[in-house]
């Protein structure tokens, strides 16, 4: 199952990083005007400037930024220590986005920490904090990247064009063009200036801007047809649609919707299924966009639920069979009808599991599913998926083992395994991790946390248990391990559990 649970399809392409897609909100070479025209000017004058190169000005500070304390997180707060931040934003870099849910989870708390940035980052300009934000896009958490970047006290070139985006695609483009007009030292490129210009109602300096940067060469003939229509839609009435972006930005896609042509968002990116959840997107449209973002833990899972649970399905098959299904569990675990839940709670974990929504479905659903304490193969599918939930040791330790593996899964999600056999060989990587270490001798991870660089073994942790799941187990026992000797006992245990008991198939 482990092998399975993280395997991609096979010859599978990366997805897009954010630094792919981000929008070029920002001129280059910045352009000099004030964003709106002063009264009794007819022209917004565009002056060309020699290309001027800025640093992220107070680099280990933004290093430093974060939203979770050190203290809550339960990490140090010299976590980064002595690594470069250059080593720092390569590891990052290189994350998978589709690991265990309980490592997304840590890595998530890692992107949002705050804590003192690298003693190495001197000279280095914010670099690390800005590929946290960009983990955070490439997750599809750009609420949270928004929270750290509201945080930067003097926006740069670099913050200033994650913050707008990020604030196009939640649906908030006056915030973003607002930001835009705070900051006279960041030079909006002509497509941004337009689309703020006519955001705030003026659509004659827009239209100015549009035809001097269309004329100037600032603007590609494909956005500058956009552009027209976005400014005069009824201008095109009866010609054809425009043919969709081929590498949309969220200002793109933004305009696109402005102009009656909404473009699906499920191949794109999964920061982008943000644009789907608002109330303009149809109800299938905002459940397949929530399920992209679960997934990631970018949002929460009773989000998923109010959507699932909003009204009756009026067909069948595919995310409605998924639905149907949940309604009916949630109905009979309402009328505390155990008959009805035991007759549904098969269909609900083939409609979940089918479509990687195990872990969600056991944040909403678990501990008050084992609680039920139903017997047959009801009452083994609800301790699994008990285990899966929050309250996975207290569901544990109610359970009177029942099946051969049970006494294993049991004692991991209670920390000790004991003289429980494992079910396979994945079983067996996980107990050696919580039996200890099979010498005295320290493992790479603990010589890295030993030099005064927990984040970097961590992060290198989180690559192991990945990695591993996908060929050698010894990596899966030393991640384990070391999670679990820095303090990191929940992680190991969910992490353990979800490796036994997710099966994906790509």
């Amino acid at each position: 199952m482990a092998l399975t649970a993280l395997a991609g399809p096979a010859g599978a392409e990366a997805p897009l990083s954010a630094i792919d897609w981000l929008s070029e909100s920002v001129a280059e070479p910045p352009l000099r005007g004030p964003l709106r025209s002063p009264p009794g000017v007819s022209r917004i004058e565009t002056v060309s400037a020699p290309i001027s190169v800025e640093a992220l000005g107070t680099g280990p500070t933004l290093d430093g930024l974060g939203v979770i304390p050190a203290e809550r997180a339960g990490l140090p707060h010299d976590l980064w220590g002595a690594t470069p931040s250059s080593d720092l934003v390569r590891l990052l870099r290189a994350e998978r986005t589709d690991t265990l849910p309980a490592i997304q989870s840590l890595l998530l708390t890692l992107l949002l920490v705050e804590v003192s940035p690298p003693k190495a980052a001197q000279g280095e300009g914010g670099q690390l904090f800005l590929a946290r934000v960009d983990k955070l896009l490439d997750l599809g958490a750009v609420d949270q990247a928004l929270a750290l970047l509201d945080l930067v006290p003097d926006p740069t070139r670099e913050t200033f064009r994650r913050s707008f985006d990020a604030a196009l695609l939640l649906g908030q483009e006056d915030r973003a063009c607002d930001t835009m007009r705070a900051n006279a030292q960041i030079a909006p490129s002509f497509p941004a200036r337009i689309f703020c210009l006519a955001r705030g109602g003026d659509w004659n300096a827009a239209a100015l801007s549009l035809s001097t940067g269309t004329a100037l060469g600032f603007i590609p003939a494909e956005e500058s047809a956009l552009l027209s229509r976005f400014l005069d839609p009824e201008l095109y009435e009866g010609e054809p649609d425009l043919p969709p972006p081929v590498r949309p930005s969220p200002l793109v896609l933004r305009m696109m919707e402005a102009i009656g042509q909404p473009q699906t968002t499920a191949t794109l990116p999964i920061a982008f299924a943000h644009l789907d959840l608002g109330p303009t997107s149809g109800w299938k449209a905002r459940i397949e966009a929530a399920e992209r973002l679960v997934r990631t833990g970018a949002v929460d899972a009773n989000s998923l639920l109010g959507l699932y649970t909003e009204r009756k399905p009026a067909a069948s098959g595919g995310v409605w069979d998924r639905v149907a299904a949940i309604q009916r569990l949630d109905a009979a675990l309402a009328a505390g009808d155990r008959d009805a839940v035991a007759a549904v709670l098969p269909q609900v974990w083939a409609e979940m599991e089918a479509a990687e929504l195990e872990v969600p479905l056991a944040e909403i659903y678990g501990e008050r599913l084992a609680a039920l304490e139903m017997p047959g193969r009801a009452g083994e599918l609800a301790f699994r998926i008990g285990l899966l939930s929050p309250a996975y040791e207290s569901v544990a330790r109610r359970r009177i083992p029942v099946t051969g593996e049970e006494p294993f899964l049991i004692g991991l999600a209670q920390g000790k395994v004991g003289d429980a056999a494992p079910p396979d060989q994945m079983g067996g990587a996980i107990k050696a991790a919580f039996e200890g270490p099979a010498s005295d001798e320290a493992s790479d991870l603990d010589r890295l946390a030993g030099e005064g660089r927990l984040g970097e073994a961590l992060l290198r942790a989180i690559d192991h248990v990945t990695e591993g799941a996908r060929g050698d187990l010894r990596d899966v026992t030393d991640g384990l391990r070391f999670l679990r000797r820095a303090g990191l006992e929940p992680v190991a245990r969910r992490a353990g559990l979800e490796l036994l008991l997710l099966e994906r198939r790509g």
